[in-house]
């Protein structure tokens, strides 16, 4: 949930990368090897997040991962609050209003719910973008096959591993990672380089903070914590932030579109190895249709 939406808003001319020896070592990686490594890096900080659950409360980790990005991202770039607009602050604090529901709700989803289920289900708000931008009407196709896998994921019998709040607060998330997408090319039109982001993150870790510290307490102040907080931060935001804007440079849009439909997948195999989640034949199959519906909308996007 990085920047799989700032494609076509931000002027990634000024946007910051890594520097010295990580901007070498991301040069000579293929650009699809830059996506797939932002991908794991996002799914492995999920997985670490998740992992925190057992001391830590969803909301409460929630915090710990945007104020540890919004401090990393706000040093690289610093938003100018001289001379905005009433409208640029209504998108900037709009954008940083749905960033936090995002993560809240994802990480509330992902604490009832396996990585990959999750991120399947999450996966629906920026595939209902991708076929709302196509007016085609193989789209219906691909929204049938994403609603079968919504239905495959319903724990229908007795599963243990799926509730139905989980798909509840993963849905919200969806619906949050769609607003997502369209401020952040409203932002990215009104705001220089990464700074629209960075006042976002800036936003979103001031309003999630009363929840996070009321139900974090006095844990939160745990110097281990913390340094799983500032890594989680990273894996989830940062690197994968940068290395995605290191490949958005070198590869057309819609690949990087096509390979970005493989999060749900990588999801699932990051609960498997991280987390211990063993999925079904029926969530497996469930995970591959919103799979193959995320890229099916993304051909179809590209040859309309």
């Amino acid at each position: 949930m990085t920047a799989f939406a700032l494609d076509d808003s931000l002027d990634r001319s000024r946007l910051p990368g890594p520097n010295g020896l990580l901007r070498t070592a991301a040069d000579s990686i293929p650009p699809s090897g830059l996506v797939l490594l932002a991908i794991f890096s996002v799914q492995l900080g999920a997985g670490f997040a998740k992992d925190l659950f057992a001391v830590l409360p969803p909301s409460a980790v929630v915090f710990l991962r945007i104020t540890a990005g919004a401090l990393i991202i706000g040093a690289i770039a610093r938003p100018k609050l001289r001379g905005m607009s009433l409208r640029d602050w209504a998108i900037g604090v709009g954008f940083g209003l749905t960033l936090a529901v995002m993560n809240l709700t994802f990480y509330e989803a992902i604490a009832r719910l396996p990585l990959g289920i999750a991120v399947a289900i999450e996966f629906l708000g920026p595939l209902g973008v991708a076929v709302a931008a196509s007016r085609r009407r193989l789209d219906l196709a691909w929204v049938g096959l994403a609603a079968a896998g919504v239905l495959l994921m319903a724990p229908w019998g007795d599963s243990a591993s799926v509730s139905w709040a989980g798909i509840a607060f993963a849905l919200v998330a969806g619906a949050c990672w769609a607003g997502y997408i369209l401020l952040a090319a409203a932002a990215g039109s009104r705001f220089p380089g990464a700074t629209g982001l960075s006042f976002a993150m800036v936003v979103s870790a001031i309003v999630i903070a009363p929840v996070g510290v009321a139900s974090g307490g006095a844990d939160l102040l745990q110097p281990e914590l913390l340094l799983i907080g500032l890594g989680v931060g990273l894996l989830s935001s940062v690197i994968p932030y940068s290395l995605e804007l290191q490949a958005l440079r070198r590869m057309p849009k819609h690949v990087f579109g096509i390979l970005m439909s493989l999060e749900p997948a990588m999801a699932a195999l990051i609960g498997l190895m991280l987390l211990g989640e063993i999925l079904d034949v029926r969530e497996w199959a469930a995970i591959l249709c919103v799979v193959g519906a995320s890229l099916g909308a993304t051909r179809v996007r590209r040859k309309g």
